[in-house]
């Protein structure tokens, strides 16, 4: 690896699940930087403590990042090296991330996302759908605007990825029913990674019938099949 370079913003994957799954880079990345912003410094500071990272953590959230994006990137100008990483995966994807690097690239400073973890990779390729062409999807619209996006899943060829709330989760599987079917492939990983990891396979009605018979806990990833797989 290089030795620290100023002016200079990092997007550092952290583990969805084991903490083994950090990198090396990562962590030297980590303790190298004068800065870490972090999604929830709770969070992070215990990955920080099994790590032996002592860099000063600063909280950065999709709460208060309009807010304070213009000073951080001022700071990187300055010459201070920052890290963004969230409570799990890799910023940007469905967390914060995106707002800081479209400014630093405006103003251009160096930004340089490693490669790591992301919880819709292990959950695609462990769904047994096609994943030669995919649609992510993130998070559905909770509200205005969910049905919408539902409706327009329905005639989508590509495997389809949606990440959901395990309180919303059997919800959203009805829904998915109502829009696409009662058979379409599906396919539903939680806790990925961790030692109660589970990917239920099968037709929505299945494993909808799967986890409404159960108290679903963990980060959500659905995979459902597109149209005529």
């Amino acid at each position: 690896m290089t030795s620290n370079t100023t002016n200079r913003l990092y997007l550092v994957p952290t583990p969805v699940g084991n903490l083994g799954d950090m990198t090396y880079r990562a962590v030297e990345v980590l303790k190298q930087v004068d800065l870490i912003l972090a999604e929830d410094t709770r969070t992070s500071r215990v990955l920080m403590q099994h790590y032996g990272i002592s860099t000063p953590l600063q909280s950065y959230h999709i709460f208060n990042e309009h807010q304070t994006v213009a000073s951080l990137v001022e700071r990187l100008q300055g010459g201070t090296t920052m890290a963004v990483v969230t409570d799990a995966g890799t910023p940007g994807i469905s967390d914060p991330g995106f707002l800081l690097v479209r400014e630093a690239v405006k103003e251009g400073i160096s930004v340089e996302c490693l490669p790591g973890a992301t919880a819709f990779v292990p959950a695609l390729i462990d769904s047994g759908l096609p994943c030669d062409r995919f649609v992510f999807e993130g998070f559905l619209p909770h509200k205005k605007g969910r049905q919408t996006a539902l409706q327009a899943l329905a005639e989508e060829q590509r495997t389809m990825v949606i990440y959901e709330s395990p309180y919303r989760l059997v919800k959203l599987l009805e829904q998915l029913m109502e829009v696409l079917g009662e058979t379409r492939p599906v396919s539903v990983s939680r806790e990925i990674s961790k030692l109660h990891a589970e990917t239920c396979r099968g037709t929505l009605r299945e494993v909808h019938d799967h986890f409404a018979a159960k108290e679903v806990k963990g980060e959500i990833v659905v995979v459902v099949g597109g149209c005529g797989n």
